[in-house]
């Protein structure tokens, strides 16, 4: 056991070398890649006004004023809410407008009987809430250098439940195909996201799955290889785009660390 348990202290130095090298630039680029769903989303609505007014009336025949309405809802909201959380002003009030966004669109596309779309879904909701997380400053101590556990409650549960629903995303990358890289593949995948949920190892595992879930993301879901007339073009980009969403949330963990409910916090009490 001391040398998988060498291995793995190795690993964890040179991802703590990384991070700290990073820690100035990884929220923002954890935030930019959080909001690109909601920014390629919002900009869709504006270059595809007609289309999705259309949509919208033909599949709910709710008439051409409510189907406006629909379309400038989700059009202001996310573009408005994506340059808030960028620029960091009223993060939680831009997190709540982006969690209604989401949970319109799920209920007006009727993503709630489909499995594989409300799990996609489930774990961008756990992206904002780690974003919403991060904008919690740290809690005053009453006493100075002192950290206060109790007043960060709020934020360690905010990062526990952004954590468990972020597992979700994984969920619907496992791939049922009896080959040994694909096994292989889903097997990694599901014991890092066992490990990133109950907060064990956190930052190491979430920086892999990082990696890992970036990789997948390109090959997969390579959506400018295909022709602009096919509509596989336009359920590409939206994976693409969700799941870099959801490589937001991994990378706000690697910054945040898992929070002050998990295992690794737990350690350093024993």
């Amino acid at each position: 056991m001391n040398i998988p348990n060498e291995y793995v202290s190795n690993a964890e130095d040179i991802a703590d070398q990384v991070i700290r090298k990073l820690k100035h630039i990884l929220p923002t680029v954890a935030r930019l890649c959080l909001i690109s769903t909601f920014l390629e989303d919002g900009l869709r609505m504006w270059f595809q006004w007609n289309e999705q007014r259309e949509y919208m009336d033909l599949s709910w025949g709710c008439g051409k004023f409510l189907a406006t309405v629909f379309v400038l809802v989700n059009l202001i909201g996310q573009l408005g809410g994506c340059v808030m959380v960028i620029i960091r002003y009223k993060v939680a009030i831009a997190c709540g407008v982006l969690f209604f966004i989401v949970v319109l669109q799920t209920f007006a596309y009727s993503i709630l009987w489909d499995l594989q779309f409300l799990f996609r879904n489930l774990a961008l909701i756990g992206a904002l809430l780690l974003v919403l997380a991060e904008s919690r400053g740290e809690a005053k101590s009453l006493f100075a250098g002192v950290p206060s556990l109790g007043e960060n409650k709020p934020k360690n549960y905010l990062q526990l439940t952004g954590r468990i629903l972020l597992a979700f995303m994984f969920i619907t990358l496992i791939r049922f195909e009896f080959s040994f890289l694909q096994i292989l593949l889903d097997l990694l995948g599901s014991a890092l996201m066992v490990l990133v949920t109950i907060g064990y190892k956190t930052k190491l595992s979430a920086l892999i799955l990082v990696l890992l879930l970036t990789t997948l993301n390109f090959y997969h879901n390579a959506w400018w290889n295909i022709p602009s007339y096919k509509p596989l073009r336009d359920f590409l980009k939206y994976d693409f785009f969700q799941t870099l969403s959801v490589i937001g949330g991994l990378l706000m963990i690697v910054y945040l660390g898992p929070g002050g409910v998990s295992m690794d916090e737990h350690k350093k009490r024993w």
